[in-house]
């Protein structure tokens, strides 16, 4: 058959596109990304759909699974844990504070229907040895993480000007930084095995800024742009059974953001920490990639992809996110 033979059974609007595309790249990368929208983002479409209607038809068996969750003895942190205690093998809870922690472990060893073996690591995530050290301990005590939750994190909710140098450097170090020394010590068996799970709490935060959250919201930017550039390259090195999570939650009833405020309580509210970890773990058993909640958070990027800076400023300003730190006590009780 002739190639004008061929070409009348190609709709002349795709041939359009494609000469389009074309004209501005290459026939090779114009026929690939035509390939990608008419075949695979149908599908990535259709999973997603299946993934929020029918959840159960992808979740995953983490029987196996050895399970690290920093920051785990308070919070959304101590929530998974519970959660994660029912469902897989050997859970590593991670935390500062070891007096918590043996409490949080007490508390799932009285869980009904526990079927976890929890290992406690005492570790101050701001300093890199001490990270380095409890992680080679872990490995020792419960083998080679299979699931990293890089949950642990702090707030310092001051202006930029009254935050001390100290307060600041904690912020980037426990939200941010750490994640490069626990993902340093995890992931080369996850390499090597071509299996695993990585999952990094962000936060809204880390989609908008916000005034007196300048540190947080740099640290948070931070966690989402080092999950984004490690799921591309765990793509490139074609490593698909290595799998990444992100969670963008908006404030979370824990206690940590004690008297942050929405505007909009029934758009977007704050969040009660039980239906937060529900939530997480639906997302990290189906594999989603992003999670942000509450869904009218997802506006957040289109306003970020359609407006104008000084738009996207307003807006900010008239939905009531630039004062949702403005009565903000923490877990202190104190501004």
């Amino acid at each position: 058959m002739a190639a004008q033979d061929i070409l009348k059974f190609v709709p002349r609007r795709l041939l359009i596109t494609f000469i389009a595309l074309a004209s501005v790249s290459s026939a090779k990368i114009s026929g690939r990304l035509l390939l990608h929208l008419l075949f695979k983002l149908p599908w990535y479409l259709l999973r997603g759909l299946i993934r929020e209607a029918y959840p159960q038809m992808l979740t995953k068996n983490i029987s196996k699974d050895v399970v690290m969750i920093t920051g785990a003895a308070s919070g959304i942190g101590r929530l998974l844990a519970m959660r994660f205690a029912r469902k897989c093998e050997k859970i590593i809870l991670l935390d500062v504070n070891a007096d918590a922690l043996t409490k949080v472990s007490k508390e799932i060893a009285a869980l009904d229907g526990c079927r976890a073996k929890v290992f406690e690591v005492t570790a101050n995530l701001a300093d890199r040895e001490s990270t380095y050290k409890a992680m080679e301990s872990t490995k020792q005590q419960a083998g080679d993480v299979t699931m990293l939750i890089n949950n642990a994190g702090v707030v310092t909710g001051k202006n930029i000007l009254d935050a001390t140098d100290q307060q600041i450097d904690l912020t980037m170090q426990v939200n941010t930084i750490c994640h490069f020394w626990t993902l340093k010590s995890v992931l080369p068996a996850m390499l090597s095995a071509n299996k695993g799970h990585v999952v990094t709490i962000s936060s809204n935060a880390g989609l908008c800024g916000v005034p007196g959250l300048v540190d947080y919201c740099a640290s948070k930017f931070g966690a989402l742009g080092l999950n984004e550039s490690l799921r591309l390259e765990l793509k490139k090195r074609n490593k698909s059974g290595v799998k990444t999570t992100v969670i963008c939650p908006f404030f979370i009833k824990t206690g940590m953001f004690e008297g942050a405020q929405s505007k909009l309580p029934l758009l977007c509210p704050i969040l009660e920490p039980d239906y937060a970890a529900d939530q997480i773990m639906r997302a990290i058993l189906v594999d989603q990639e992003l999670l942000i909640m509450p869904r009218f958070s997802y506006l957040a990027r289109l306003v970020q992809a359609l407006l104008p800076v000084q738009s996207q400023d307003d807006v900010m300003e008239i939905l009531g996110f630039s004062d949702g730190m403005d009565e903000f006590k923490g877990r202190s009780g104190k501004k």
